[in-house]
């Protein structure tokens, strides 16, 4: 896929609490390659004999046989079935570490742990002591001055003295990574990599992540979703062969008793002035006094406007206009996702 064109003029303001980063900044990443200091997310650590088994029990997917190559996107959800928190999981070392929004990062550590009870488990929000950066585009070269070997794969990780870096997926045809580090060594590198990459805001990468088409559970969309309305089991993020954990029967009832009718979708909001938040509420034509959707993550577009991640119920893809915040507010344009939903029956 080429990448778009950039408006020769200066975009115009975001809507409120969304960055928009210059046009040379996407540039960089679909053309060339850069990287970013992620700051939008924490690391929880846990540590002692019982972590594997005691983070299997609680999240969605398989934590006990996460070998140390792999990386694993699962959810915590409450006893409802409701997404808590979003989260990468992998080993680091003797322990186990989970990449989540930094919204919920104190949440997310503070609750697990009142579940610890008798099991040998210690969690821990390390997120001031480790540095956590993303790579985008055609970075190969780069990393490999800091790394012996990168990860073949999506969802591999490789290990060394500077941290773990985790190949994730692909967004609009370019790879991405992310490198989880002690914080000093880290920063110590990044000069160095900043004479072969263009350094970028955090920004970029939010909108990386939904071209890539990966929800993330903030603050502002927490306990709203059962896993299957953000495509978690498109994504690999449920087992639905291991054991309980919160919010288990509800998931596993409605993976099976029926079709799916609410899915995350991908949409551009052509709109530069108008507030767009996640959490806002969605609107179709054919029913303006009920919501038919939720916007779950949105990021400043490349071109202006804004895309997002929205999730919404399927008859109204159908046909007929969906709006944001009002019946009256930005139209959604919707485009197709990266990745294929599972067939229902």
């Amino acid at each position: 896929m080429n990448a778009p064109h950039a408006p020769d003029l200066p975009p115009a303001s975001p809507a409120p609490g969304l960055s928009r980063p210059p046009a040379g900044e996407f540039d960089a990443v679909l053309a060339r390659g850069a990287f970013m200091a992620l700051d939008q997310f924490g690391v929880i650590e846990a540590t002692g004999d019982d972590a594997a088994s005691f983070l299997h029990g609680q999240l969605t997917n398989d934590v006990q046989h996460l070998d140390a190559a792999s990386a694993r996107l699962a959810g915590y959800c409450s006893p409802k079935g409701r997404l808590i928190a979003s989260m990468l999981t992998w080993r680091a070392g003797q322990s186990i570490r989970l990449l989540v929004a930094r919204t919920v990062c104190a949440n997310v550590q503070k609750r697990l742990s009142m579940f610890v009870l008798r099991a040998k488990a210690k969690l821990v929000d390390i997120t001031d002591a480790v540095a956590v950066i993303g790579f985008a585009g055609d970075v190969r070269e780069a990393l490999s001055s800091v790394f012996e070997a990168l990860p073949d794969g999506v969802n591999v990780q490789v290990a060394g003295p500077l941290g773990s870096l985790v190949r994730v997926p692909d967004a609009n045809g370019r790879a991405r990574y992310l490198w989880i580090g002690p914080k000093a060594e880290v920063e110590a590198c990044l000069p160095g990599l900043e004479a072969r990459l263009a350094r970028v805001s955090s920004a970029v990468w939010d909108w990386l992540d939904i071209r890539a088409g990966e929800p993330r559970i903030t603050a502002d969309v927490v306990e709203q979703f059962v896993p299957q309305m953000v495509n978690f089991d498109a994504l690999g993020a449920v087992n639905f062969r291991k054991g309980c954990y919160p919010g288990q029967e509800v998931v596993a009832r409605s993976q099976y008793r029926g079709t799916i009718k609410r899915r995350v979708a991908l949409a551009h909001i052509a709109t530069d002035s108008d507030p767009v938040r996640a959490g806002a509420e969605l609107f179709h034509s054919a029913d303006p006094g009920q919501p038919c959707g939720m916007i779950v993550n949105v990021a400043a577009a490349p071109r202006g406007g804004f895309d997002a991640l929205v999730e919404i119920k399927l008859a109204s893809l159908d046909e007929g206009v969906v709006r944001v915040g009002t019946a009256e507010g930005p139209e959604l344009a919707f485009e197709p996702l990266p990745y294929a939903l599972p067939t229902e029956v």
